[in-house]
């Protein structure tokens, strides 16, 4: 078995194109570029469908690293995962977090387990298999075979699944249609709901959460079926699933640990203290530990309320409820982290309990 040795690093960023403090950190030599393995972003734009923030953060990113890395941009992003979730709504704050690996000896007297990153990718999709079994079960396959890629055995080592998975289009519907095809909506906003709840079930196949004789009818209707650690995004700039596995392994030697929670709300504190203290950051903090950062879904509750009062957000034709959530859920967990600068995605769609969400924490062992 082969040991790994996974960074972690947070940098803000003063726009979607600005690649500055992630090139500073290059030319230091703090990052080797030939290790980036992935990139989780916050960008400031709406979060919908018409959210370019996203490509254009994308765009930027590949364009600064073709020089160090060798392939011309648009091979980059074939080389290294990018996932960007637009919304930096209330107190969050832009920013990305990169993710190296490379291979590493062992420590002597270094145990347990440490952070650990895999990566895969599903074909891409026919715009009338997105929301559906067959987007279900692709994605379990490709969760498979990140966790093959991290190392990871034990479902229970894994913490936090990211997804950035596809949407719907006008164009694409009516390719759909040409092929005498119906797709799962004929709305683009609302296919970022079924593109992401099916994704969330794919994962929670392949870690077993649920059993895997599903339909196309569950997605969106059954939220009693979710998976504890799925986090899903969904986007125009592709039409196949980029899945990203992070937990804890035998075979890393990492400085940095990741733990989580489930919040069964927007407003469930006590799972973000539990989530901190998973990693020995919650209110009575250890000795040696740095909170590098915190992954959070949001979403407003589909019944309409939060513990037994009315919320107003599915109602509110000015503002998406996506945002709502995102703004509501960033204030909770800047609250109790101290830092807006974290990392939550709106629409939870069977990811976590419905209205609530997975939190996963990443925290360095400085000692």
């Amino acid at each position: 078995m082969r040991t790994t040795s996974v960074g972690v690093v947070r940098i803000a960023t003063k726009g979607p194109g600005d690649v500055s403090g992630l090139m500073a950190m290059i030319d230091s030599g703090a990052i080797d570029p030939g290790s980036i393995l992935a990139i989780l972003g916050k960008t400031e734009g709406n979060g919908g469908v018409n959210d370019f923030t996203r490509e254009y953060a994308v765009a930027a990113l590949c364009a600064a690293l073709a020089p160090s890395l060798g392939p011309p941009p648009h091979e980059v992003e074939q080389r290294i995962a990018f996932v960007m979730s637009g919304g930096t709504e209330g107190v969050l704050s832009p920013h990305i977090t990169v993710f190296t690996r490379r291979e590493a000896e062992r420590p002597a007297g270094m145990t347990g387990k440490r952070l650990s990153i895999g990566m895969a990718h599903t074909r891409d999709f026919l715009p009338e298999e997105l929301g559906r079994s067959a987007q279900i079960s692709e994605t379990a396959t490709a969760v498979k075979a990140a966790m093959a890629d991290a190392g990871i055995a034990d479902p229970a080592d894994v913490h936090f699944v990211q997804i950035k998975c596809p949407l719907l289009t006008s164009d694409r519907v009516a390719a759909a249609g040409s092929r005498g095809n119906t797709t799962a909506t004929t709305s683009a906003y609302g296919s970022m709901a079924y593109s992401r709840g099916a994704s969330a079930l794919g994962v929670a196949v392949a870690l077993g959460e649920i059993a895997p004789d599903l339909r196309d009818e569950d997605v969106l209707r059954r939220y009693e079926l979710f998976s504890r650690v799925a986090s899903t995004s969904a986007g125009i700039e592709l039409m196949h699933n980029v899945v990203i596995v992070l937990g804890n392994a035998a075979s890393s030697v990492s400085e940095f640990e990741i733990g989580h929670a489930v919040m069964s709300d927007a407003i469930d504190a006590a799972a973000v203290n539990e989530a901190l203290n998973s990693v020995g950051l919650g209110l009575a903090p250890q000795a040696g530990r740095e909170l590098v950062n915190i992954f959070a879904k949001a979403e407003a509750s589909p019944d309409g309320g939060v513990r037994g009062f009315r919320h107003t957000m599915l109602e509110d034709t000015d503002i998406s409820s996506t945002r709502h959530a995102r703004a509501a859920v960033g204030g909770l967990i800047a609250g109790l982290a101290g830092t807006g600068a974290i990392y939550v995605s709106g629409g939870a769609e069977h990811q976590g309990p419905a209205g609530g969400g997975p939190v996963a924490v990443i925290a360095r062992l400085k000692d």
